[in-house]
Formats: C-alpha cells, sequence, structure tokens
C-alpha cells in the first residue's frame, strides 16, 4: 500500500494573514469552523477536498530562495488570463511570464513571497 497525502505545510511570518490571503484564492479550501484560524496563532489552515489541508506554520526567519515545491493552480469558471489579474488583483505579484499564446503559465508569489503558477483552465475528463 502506497502513502496519501494529507496536508501541505507553507512556512509563514503570519500565519492567519496568510490563510486568510489564500481563502480568497482557491474555490475549494474553505475556513473550518472548529479550527482557531485567528491573528497571532502559530498555526492556521484552509481544509479542502478529501479531508486534505493547507496549513501555515510560524517561523521565526524570512523566506530567502526559490520554493522547492509549489502550488500549481488551474480556473474553473474563467481564462488563465482572467484568474492571473483576479490574484494580482489580491496582492499577488508577477515572478515569470510563461505564456505562449493558449499555452503556458505564469509564476505569481503570494504576499509573503511563495511562488504558485496558474495554468490553464482545469478541464474535466469526459
Amino acid at each position: 500500500m502506497a502513502s496519501r497525502a494529507s496536508n501541505f505545510c507553507i512556512d509563514a511570518a503570519d500565519p492567519y494573514a496568510q490563510t486568510m490571503w489564500w481563502a480568497q484564492v482557491l474555490e475549494d479550501f474553505v475556513l473550518p469552523a472548529e479550527w482557531e484560524n485567528k491573528p497571532g496563532e502559530d498555526e492556521c489552515g484552509l481544509a479542502g477536498p478529501d479531508d486534505r489541508y493547507l496549513l501555515f506554520l510560524k517561523v521565526p526567519e524570512p523566506k530567502t530562495v526559490k520554493n522547492r515545491m509549489h502550488i500549481c493552480l488551474r480556473p474553473t469558471d474563467r481564462t488563465r488570463d482572467e484568474e492571473i489579474e483576479r490574484i494580482l488583483g489580491l496582492g499577488a505579484t508577477l515572478v515569470d511570464d510563461l505564456r505562449e499564446g493558449e499555452k503556458g503559465w505564469v509564476v505569481l508569489a503570494d504576499p509573503e513571497g511563495n511562488e504558485f503558477c496558474v495554468l490553464t483552465p482545469y478541464q474535466p475528463k469526459a
């Protein structure tokens, strides 16, 4: 038997602020009512589908280099470019634009500098 991913942890200077920001970005992750998720907490997070979690953990040091792992997002109800503009409007910054017409992706960074990608829209398999 193999392992199953349970959660994805991201270092943060302010776990609460990161949680609130990512809650605006991700439609399939929510703020669990039973979690503390409040300013000053050392750990905050979001609950996703299939009992998977995105957790932000307080660390004392700032981010200094490129992520070794990152999240890739696929918009569900808009184009890639519309989603990029929406997320930039929430406070993300542009890291690298690798779009090639209808193909390719963009690398953005969240308010604490963690990189993530926005890919072409999600298309369920028929």
